[in-house]
């Protein structure tokens, strides 16, 4: 589903999965995180056979599902954490009850960590409605500051947004708690370029209207005049 929807940012974790196994015959791609931005010739048969691993997802349900499976990971637990729908029971209580203490919504399944390609990084939030406005927390074990704390920022605030829209309420703040904040020593030279550049004037989002979140397509979300600068690639610690 996220290849058939251009979303990549979990290939490295499933690629790895592939790559380690007796069915790979290609060339060594041990430690192609580090090794794509250093070696050119590399970075090209890494794509390679990326783009190989990517196809064979998409066109072969055998090996999706041998390689394919992330195991356990925010999906199963928001959905389905030991038999409890926690994202569809949140959303209930936000409207029945929105002066809860206990809008709580946990991805740490200690009984089930060990089946994730990764552990949780974002591990829980809560929701606190006041004035008629829907804020979320985040409290995030472990962060990694340029690649991945600005999606996971993106991601909280679009979903408070879409839960507030359902919920008949104004949005509020989105708080961001940090446990871990760090960057990786070979992000340095990315982290100096992204300090240079001057930021864009902040786009506008466009909702569809919609019923329920669980009801709702990609093409429902929409961001108006978006800028970005170029892309800078950093290896993902995988």
């Amino acid at each position: 589903f996220l290849l058939e929807n251009k979303n990549n940012i979990w290939n490295e974790w499933a690629f790895k999965k592939w790559i380690e196994s007796e069915e790979y015959t290609g060339p060594d791609m041990t430690d192609f995180g580090h090794r794509v931005l250093k070696d050119k010739d590399f970075a090209e048969e890494y794509k390679k056979q990326m783009n190989i691993f990517k196809e064979n997802i998409l066109n072969d349900d055998n090996f999706s599902k041998k390689f394919g499976d992330l195991g356990n990971v925010y999906g199963k637990q928001w959905r389905n954490f030991n038999g409890i729908d926690q994202l569809k029971n949140v959303i209930e209580q936000i409207k029945i009850n929105p002066s809860s203490r206990r809008l709580i919504v946990s991805a740490w399944n200690p009984s089930e960590v060990d089946t994730m390609a990764l552990p949780p990084c974002h591990t829980m939030f809560q929701f606190y409605v006041s004035d008629g406005k829907l804020s979320c927390q985040l409290y995030q074990r472990s962060a990694d500051v340029f690649l991945g704390v600005p999606f996971n920022i993106a991601s909280y605030s679009l979903l408070t947004i879409l839960i507030a829209k359902e919920c008949g309420l104004e949005v509020g703040e989105f708080v961001h708690t940090l446990g871990d904040a760090h960057i990786y020593v070979n992000h340095f030279e990315q982290v100096k370029e992204q300090m240079s550049r001057d930021a864009f004037k902040l786009p506008s989002l466009r909702l569809n209207e919609f019923d329920s979140i669980f009801n709702l397509e990609i093409s429902d979300v929409e961001l108006i005049d978006y800028e970005s600068h170029p892309f800078i690639k950093a290896p993902i610690a995988v």
